[in-house]
């Protein structure tokens, strides 16, 4: 999509929203991202409040420019050619407040800081978010899980921003989760804080309860290489993994791309990878996963922007 008006205009606008440390210009995703491969973002603006937010999006909603809210990055493929617009990174927005057994997280808190805020006054329930590299916003629009907990368990409100512009809060009852699937996804809702509902528990047991499952990922999850965790979503009556194992695909290789030898559900950054080579081998394992077991595998890594010589 092309611009109304030039770039040099698009960032002053930007900068009557925030301050210059707030915004980079021409900034690979790869720098942004734990896949550690992209291209360069048009912008990369970091709101502070809430706020800024929405005038950042509303900026880009009047004008049409594309843009995409993202976290910490951890579940995201940007393709070699970049992005062409902007991209609103909440990692700035990490207030976390707890008031009795709900914990109260701006958008951008990471999940590992929640769990020890919840340990620290003693909360159970959300030990299982604890080593997931990810944000509370994205892990609320992606209902993200891990050993038998996913948000939805946990969740009481979630407070959204309106593709109009307006924020509202919306009852966790009332956004339609599922397997990666919630009410924000599908509408394009901007989360910019979440609630969760947590019980009272002994701490050693809730710290211990973190260790054992953070332990067990280390154990069992290639932590040593880039990638964007999980790389394709579980289908029903099967185990992404070891339908990729089973098709003989471990180790396979494409560039700098590689699935998992420790973990075949992962495709991995093993060495200077672009996301034209990540690309191709999901596709490769989607092929041959379909034609030895007939099975469908829906990659679970969200992808955004364009390859190299495409127009804007």
């Amino acid at each position: 999509m092309k611009y109304q008006f030039d770039k040099n205009k698009v960032k002053n606008k930007l900068l009557e929203i925030v301050s210059s440390d707030q915004l980079l210009t021409d900034s690979l995703m790869r720098d942004h991202t734990t896949f550690r491969v992209g291209g360069p973002a048009d912008f990369i603006v970091f709101p502070e409040n809430q706020e800024q937010l929405a005038e950042i999006a509303g900026l880009c909603c009047t004008n049409e420019i594309p843009f995409f809210l993202m976290g910490n990055g951890s579940n995201l493929l940007v393709r070699d050619g970049g992005f062409r617009g902007v991209i609103i990174n909440t990692r700035q927005m990490t207030t976390v407040v707890t008031d009795g057994s709900r914990v109260v997280a701006q958008a951008g808190a990471l999940l590992r800081a929640v769990a020890k805020e919840a340990l620290a006054h003693s909360l159970k329930g959300f030990e299982f978010a604890s080593g997931i590299p990810g944000t509370i916003g994205g892990a609320a629009i992606m209902n993200a899980g891990a050993y038998g907990g996913e948000m939805k368990d946990v969740i009481a409100k979630v407070h959204i921003m309106t593709p109009d512009g307006k924020f509202e809060t919306v009852d966790g009852r009332d956004c339609h989760f599922g397997y990666r699937q919630s009410r924000m996804r599908d509408a394009c809702e901007v989360v910019t804080a979440v609630e969760l509902a947590l019980e009272p528990g002994d701490p050693e047991t809730i710290r211990a309860r973190m260790q054992e499952l953070n332990q067990r990922r280390r154990d069992k999850q290639p932590l040593n290489y880039p990638s964007a965790g999980s790389t394709f979503k579980r289908p029903e009556g099967y185990f992404a993994g070891k339908l990729i194992q089973d098709a003989g695909l471990k180790g396979y290789r494409v560039g700098g791309a590689m699935v998992s030898q420790k973990h075949s559900g992962f495709v991995i950054n093993a060495d200077g990878a672009t996301a034209a080579d990540v690309l191709q081998l999901i596709g490769d394992v989607q092929r041959k996963v379909k034609a030895q077991f007939g099975v469908d595998l829906e990659p679970e890594v969200i992808t955004i922007g364009e390859d190299i010589g495409d127009e804007n």
